[in-house]
């Protein structure tokens, strides 16, 4: 077997571990090969949830057909959902996030609108201008994705810049930081001093 083979089984085996032990892994009549494929899916988006099709398929190193089939069959038997957003399709676990958390974990994996997301939360007062220097982006690319977030329920622009349920974000971002990148796995380090802060003191 060549190198890219044995590198595709490694890759599979270390997510089908994590995703054997889902309730729905294993599922009747399926051959070794394809249930190892589908319990790396379900380990992979267990750690990596809201990822879109393209990501998936290429962390996983499977075939466009292969992940469309696989996926498609963890759809019908209720193990996965997937959300459209905007040019993407994102899938995550079944049953496991709210249409709040499934919006916010798509725009967590964007990264102009995770890096404003991850200012906010260490810095609440950051005006449009700090963002914009912050994240090296002009300032009507920070208003394009303040509304965005906006209408996707994520921040309220009525006086300044403000995140709508900052914890329930700081949890998904910690929860998931390895998945999200360096940014937000800096940010999860500090997440006991955010938490600790209080702005009545």
């Amino acid at each position: 077997m060549d190198g890219v083979d044995e590198s595709k089984r490694a890759t599979l085996k270390r997510f089908a571990a994590i995703g054997a032990v889902s309730p729905l892994a294993r599922l009747s009549g399926d051959d070794a090969g394809d249930s190892d494929a589908r319990d790396a899916i379900l380990g992979y988006l267990s750690t990596t949830p809201g990822a879109h099709f393209s990501k998936l398929r290429d962390d996983l190193r499977l075939g466009t057909g292969e992940s469309q089939h696989h996926l498609k069959r963890l759809e019908r038997d209720g193990a996965v959902e997937s959300v459209k957003d905007g040019d993407y399709r994102r899938y995550f676990p079944a049953g496991r996030f709210s249409a709040f958390e499934r919006r916010a974990v798509g725009y967590l994996r964007r990264d102009t609108a995770r890096g404003m997301v991850l200012a906010l939360l260490r810095d609440p007062d950051a005006t449009g201008k700090e963002l914009a220097d912050r994240l090296g982006v002009s300032r009507p690319t920070v208003s394009r994705y303040a509304k965005e977030l906006e209408s996707a329920g994520l921040l309220a622009r009525d006086d300044g810049y403000a995140l709508a349920r900052p914890e329930e974000l700081l949890v998904l971002v910690v929860r998931y930081a390895d998945s999200f990148g360096d940014d937000a796995a800096a940010l999860a380090d500090d997440a006991a001093d955010l938490v600790a802060y209080d702005p009545t003191e």
